[in-house]
């Protein structure tokens, strides 16, 4: 048995979905206007956007994307950063990563 789905709340559907295809590879499937979208990983990982009125998610909660090696983790943080997102540079800790916050809210973590 695998986690194959999730349903996120997001404060804006559309901005968050276009930000997950964008840095993260995610395919957008389906939309039901701009309250709702289906996004797929290329392993199948189901992952559905809703919108809500009060968005409001725990400091330590965040999706994470697992990067094949420390260069990938590199050029997506040098991507978000000359597209103007608020990232601080990688680090090791318990692994080497970084987070920014997403569009719709929530955290997200890029790590090797």
């Amino acid at each position: 048995m695998k986690l194959n789905h999730l349903n996120l709340t997001v404060s804006d559907v559309q901005s968050t979905a276009d930000f997950l295809v964008q840095y993260f590879g995610m395919q957008i499937k389906h939309t039901r206007g701009s309250g709702f979208a289906v996004l797929f990983d290329d392993s199948g990982f189901v992952l559905t956007l809703m919108k809500g009125k009060q968005v409001a998610y725990p400091d330590t909660f965040h999706i994470g994307f697992i990067q094949p090696n420390e260069e990938q983790v590199n050029q997506i943080n040098q991507r978000l950063r000359d597209d103007g997102f608020d990232v601080d540079l990688p680090q090791r800790s318990h692994a080497w990563t970084f987070y920014v916050k997403a569009p719709g809210g929530f955290l997200v973590e890029v790590l090797h």
